[in-house]
């Protein structure tokens, strides 16, 4: 059965998009510890010694952000100069899988590395979902250990998955949307959202709430379901280092800008839609590759780091990313 259990996929709506993973820091809010979660993680998917343990399969791939005069007025980042920034890149599929079909209705993700002047960095790690599936740590915690797969089976107990759903009521909405979403035909045609709010802060100090969010130029698209039978196990890398041979691909950066009463911390929530919509710049991407020894296998995409200008809210799902990531980033390095 060890075996099998290597070979789990993301199941639709289950803790869908969980970035977190590692180390013995716990939060006072729940006592959950990033070690509990990737320990459950590991049991989940197995463990590839040397990958992450989350979102292991990926491509990387290469180019430059310019931002806009507008965002300028929000904030300070040097990210938002108007200058072009370089990028790398690194897409994914959620989940401890590295041979998981690139069909799976499982959420894709975007992580961001922006190298700024003076040997600055900003990150983004993003999902093509607009909400997350837990408000603390617990509810992802909870799910992994529902997840868990039965023995006899190597896959996990549907009573228990229900039991789960119907216990927390945080990880209902994004189940929800999983039961209709299907994944895009390629990375360039999916939106990546911030999920989390953050602060914008200005040259006079002035703090406002935002959520992020790309807008791919070549449009956002859903595969069918008979295009879901039909696609081979590995096409996405495929077609994303052929789409960056046609030509450079785009996304633009959006934000929403919060109003008093929007969530500030619980990404299960989304905003109004009415919000404020500024266009803040445009990441183009000029190549993309496989991810085996390039630039953004390596990378620990913390979404913590972060540059003077732009901060994080208190939301715990957010906070409890940073000392995961950095766990599972030390076992990679270690060959664990």
């Amino acid at each position: 059965m060890k075996r099998q259990m290597k070979r789990l996929t993301w199941p639709s709506g289950l803790l869908a998009g969980l970035l977190a993973l590692g180390t013995q820091t716990a939060l006072a809010t729940d006592q959950v510890t990033a070690d509990q979660v990737v320990g459950e993680m590991e049991r989940v998917f197995g463990v590839t010694k040397g990958e992450r343990r989350n979102h292991t399969k990926g491509t990387c791939a290469l180019g430059e952000f310019v931002g806009t005069p507008e965002a300028a007025g929000y904030s300070r980042s040097a990210l938002f100069s108007g200058k072009a920034v370089p990028v790398i890149a690194r897409f994914s599929l959620a989940g401890g899988n590295p041979k998981a079909p690139d069909s799976a209705k499982s959420p894709r993700g975007m992580a961001l590395e922006f190298k700024l002047p003076a040997n600055g960095l900003q990150h983004m790690t993003m999902l093509n979902i607009p909400i997350f599936g837990a408000a603390q740590p617990r509810t992802f915690l909870d799910q992994l250990v529902a997840m868990r797969p039965d023995p006899q089976t190597g896959k996990p107990d549907p009573e228990k998955l229900k039991a789960f759903v119907a216990s927390h009521p945080d990880s209902q909405a994004l189940a929800q949307l999983m039961a209709s979403y299907n994944p895009p035909p390629s990375y360039a045609n999916s939106a990546y959202f911030g999920i989390h709010t953050f602060k914008f802060i200005d040259r006079d100090n002035k703090t406002t709430l935002v959520r992020w969010r790309f807008v791919p130029e070549d449009g956002e698209k859903q595969l069918s379901a008979a295009e879901l039978q039909a696609l081979p196990a590995d096409f996405l890398e495929q077609r994303l280092i052929e789409r960056s041979q046609q030509g450079p691909i785009r996304w633009d950066m959006w934000i929403s800008v919060g109003e008093p009463g929007d969530p500030e911390d619980n990404p299960t929530l989304a905003w109004p839609q009415s919000r404020k919509q500024v266009k803040v710049g445009t990441l183009t991407l000029a190549s993309a590759m496989p991810q085996q020894g390039t630039e953004c296998e390596k990378i620990n995409f913390d979404p913590l780091v972060m540059a003077d200008g732009i901060a994080p809210s208190n939301d715990p799902i957010l906070l409890f990313r940073s000392p995961a990531y950095a766990t599972s980033f030390g076992k990679r390095l270690s060959g664990q």
